[in-house]
């Protein structure tokens, strides 16, 4: 619902309905921080601005752009900041803003922070409305409380948590060369909140693209690469090493 003189703010193409005095424009927001590398890489840098100018209530249907759930989130019952995957994002209220991540990603950082996943800051006292793939559960941290969840499947979290990023082990790296599955995985410290899904957008697409009847192509699969390559390496040691013992 939008009430006289209220405007709802959403990511553009998300729009599914309107009543007969709402107003619709796609404007560039100054708080898109970033939005010339935004446009640059294919992301829209406008939002889609709802007003309602008359003296009656209107209204907005809003639609997630893959299977999953809405959550409704007043800003102000979680400090008034929030951080959210880049993805989840659907619409606002009123006084939010969306910042995007302004965090140096140059190789100097060593360290990650929540930040650097969670591409996302809202702040603001009004009603957010974010998006969470398959089922999604609300947590709430104790202090000191320590939660390790995949990354992908946070959907967004308070900026109270403390976030540690889990290094892989050189163990787990050739594994994942030879075909395991990345999870990228993080610690999360109490107090504070965190929504978890159990089925990202990007887990529910490359399950799609595995059932699909073409055959994967090297820029899907990138990991198929390093295999072949691998096996062409191995046996040229081998035949190499024949070579060598056949001579002696």
């Amino acid at each position: 619902m939008v009430k006289s003189q209220d405007k709802l703010t959403a990511k553009p193409g998300t729009m599914c309905y309107m009543s007969g005095n709402i107003q619709m424009d796609n404007n560039y927001l100054p708080e898109n921080d970033g939005g010339v590398w935004q446009w640059i890489f294919g992301k829209s840098i406008t939002s889609t601005v709802f007003f309602n100018p008359g003296p009656d209530d209107g209204y907005v249907g809003i639609s997630a752009p893959f299977p999953g759930r809405i959550l409704p989130i007043d800003l102000a019952n979680f400090g008034g900041e929030l951080l959210c995957q880049a993805d989840s994002f659907l619409c606002s209220v009123n006084d939010v803003s969306v910042t995007s991540s302004t965090v140096d990603q140059r190789p100097r950082n060593i360290e990650i922070g929540a930040e650097m996943i969670l591409k996302q800051k809202l702040r603001g006292q009004g009603m957010a409305f974010l998006v969470g793939g398959g089922s999604v559960m609300q947590k709430i941290l104790a202090p000191r409380e320590v939660i390790t969840v995949d990354c992908a499947c946070i959907v967004a979290m308070t900026t109270t948590i403390n976030f540690q990023l889990q290094n892989p082990t050189p163990h787990r790296r050739a594994v994942l060369v030879f075909g395991g599955v990345n999870q990228l995985k993080a610690s999360l410290t109490g107090p504070g909140v965190v929504f978890i899904q159990s089925l990202p957008f990007n887990r529910l697409s490359q399950r799609i693209a595995s059932r699909s009847v073409g055959a994967p192509s090297l820029r899907d699969n990138p990991r198929f690469f390093i295999q072949i390559v691998m096996f062409f390496f191995l046996a040229y040691v081998m035949i190499v090493s024949s070579i060598i013992l056949t001579d002696v």
